[in-house]
């Protein structure tokens, strides 16, 4: 199948096109643009700028990718977005490019879904296989790992960092980290547990019972959280837990629990 490009559509001069590419009409695609083979822009899109889309991927209706920072500290520098191979990026999508500040690239992995009116702002690093459904919104410099679950109508903090196979309930409000496997909701969210129904989908039932003992240590027995995770990393043999233990240790924002007495605990 040849490249198939509407006469209605916008193909600026420069833009590299791959195989098996289709262009809808009233799309726009921007002269430093590069769409890889076999993906789809829909009609009414726009790619913008310095974009870099992998193949199989599906561009619907309405989408915006890479156009310029909603950032007032941009003036126009050279700046990438990257998007990796078979994404889905729904109607309405916002997707920016990098800044100065903040190395210059957003850059969107393999395999995930972007539900409506997804924004993902500018210097975002997102993972593989993740779903961002509906009206989800991250701010600049927010780092998403592989596999996360973020709900619809949720807001990310700006630099928020959320590990591997985490979910955030829809309707939440995260402005702190979220650990590896953790679930968070709430608005401020605080974590409600580890991400139980993720887990039975890509881990067996030991490594979940070793994150299982973990996470009651480090946030449920009111014990100093560093000196825990410490202790765990040192003493534990699962890969998981050592993982969720270093994602504390390094935490920038802070981990959003509530905070046992461990003394009123003794108590009871």
């Amino acid at each position: 199948m040849a490249v198939k490009i509407s006469p209605l559509a916008v193909v600026e001069k420069g833009a590299e096109i791959g195989e098996n590419v289709e262009v809808a009409p009233f799309a726009f695609v921007g002269s430093k643009a590069k769409i890889g083979d076999g993906s789809t822009i829909g009609q009414a899109a726009r790619i913008e700028g310095d974009t870099t889309i992998g193949s199989d991927c599906r561009i619907f209706s309405h989408a915006v990718v890479g156009s310029i920072p909603q950032d007032l500290k941009f003036h126009g520098e050279d700046v990438k977005l990257i998007i990796g191979d078979r994404n889905t990026i729904r109607e309405f999508t916002l997707l920016n490019p990098g800044t100065e500040g903040g190395g210059g690239v957003t850059k969107i992995g393999d395999d995930n879904l972007l539900m409506g009116y997804v924004h993902i702002a500018h210097d975002c690093i997102i993972g593989n296989r993740c779903i961002l459904a509906n009206a989800a919104t991250l701010a600049g410099h927010v780092v998403v790992g592989d596999g996360v679950v973020i709900g619809g109508m949720t807001p990310i903090h700006q630099f928020v960092k959320i590990g591997d196979l985490a979910m955030i309930a829809g309707a939440s409000a995260l402005n702190q980290d979220v650990p590896p496997y953790c679930l968070a909701e709430g608005n401020r969210a605080r974590l409600r547990g580890l991400n139980l129904t993720g887990l039975r989908r890509a881990l067996d039932k030991d490594a979940i019972n070793s994150l299982r003992m973990a996470y009651k240590e480090l946030f449920e027995r009111g014990k100093p959280l560093k000196e825990t995770a410490m202790h765990l990393l040192e003493t534990s043999e699962s890969e998981y837990v050592k993982k969720l233990c270093r994602f504390v240790l390094e935490t920038k924002r802070g981990i959003p629990y509530e905070r046992k007495d461990k003394r009123k605990e003794e108590d009871r």
